[in-house]
């Protein structure tokens, strides 16, 4: 029997809890810092604690600090270099507010929705006649379902989406005008994904999403002649198809 996922002591929260590029165009992915991987930086890298007076700090054991120093260093790594947005947030913690006593659990709720088709990501946003939605806390799946998109078109679907409260949308091919459109409704967007539509959101929760931003539809119709650049037409790289 697995053993449960225990909470991490954190002793305060970041100041800042998303950092947005200051250049660039409208092709940010997110990166995910849970806050306990947060502290571990702010711990070791800001206050200088040794690992073993971290994991004091966080009441936890020394291998346990050191996955999650290295998961974090990993991750700030790829903030700098892909120019992405950096999201703290979530995880498994307890907060410990200083001079009360007081511990609160973390929670991060989120919708999550994937294009759909035969348990698949489907590979052209703007055909897509179904979603997938899960509802996930704390980077865990609470449920799921499949809803049709009504035969809305592709510009209709980021406000589709958007009615139906969905934060991060993970899909094959999309054209500019519906990224723009999902941009404008605040729902993080995650292209050129392919393969198992629950494994993908796994991933994505786990961190290790395997993705490309720059997928496109390249024609002149965007989604509605259906023919994507990229991952689109035979989800093709990563996922071996």
């Amino acid at each position: 029997m697995p053993r449960p996922n225990k909470p991490k002591c954190v002793g305060k929260l970041p100041v800042c809890q998303k950092f947005v590029p200051a250049s660039g165009g409208e092709k940010f992915h997110e990166i995910l810092l849970h806050v306990e991987e947060y502290e571990t930086l702010r711990l070791i890298d800001y206050q200088g604690l040794t690992q073993e007076a971290c994991a004091e700090q966080m009441k936890v054991g020394r291998a346990t600090v050191q996955a999650m120093y290295t998961e974090a260093r990993k991750k700030l790594a790829r903030f700098l270099v892909e120019a992405s947005v950096l999201r703290i947030s979530g995880g498994s913690y307890v907060l410990k507010e200083e001079g009360e006593g007081k511990v609160q659990k973390g929670r991060n709720h989120m919708k999550i929705a994937v294009t759909y088709e035969n348990g698949e990501v489907f590979q052209h946003f703007g055909h897509t006649e179904y979603f997938k939605v899960y509802d996930t806390e704390d980077g865990k799946i609470l449920s799921s379902e499949v809803i049709s998109a009504d035969g809305f078109g592709h510009g209709a679907l980021a406000g589709f989406l958007k009615d139906q409260k969905i934060q991060v949308l993970i899909c094959g091919g999309i054209g500019g005008g519906a990224r723009n459109a999902l941009a404008e409704a605040g729902i993080r967007l995650f292209p050129g994904a392919c393969g198992n539509a629950d494994a993908q959101v796994e991933a994505y929760l786990a961190g290790s999403l395997e993705y490309d931003p720059d997928t496109v539809c390249s024609h002149h119709h965007h989604e509605d002649n259906g023919n994507c650049s990229g991952h689109g037409d035979h989800c093709g790289g990563h996922c071996g198809h």
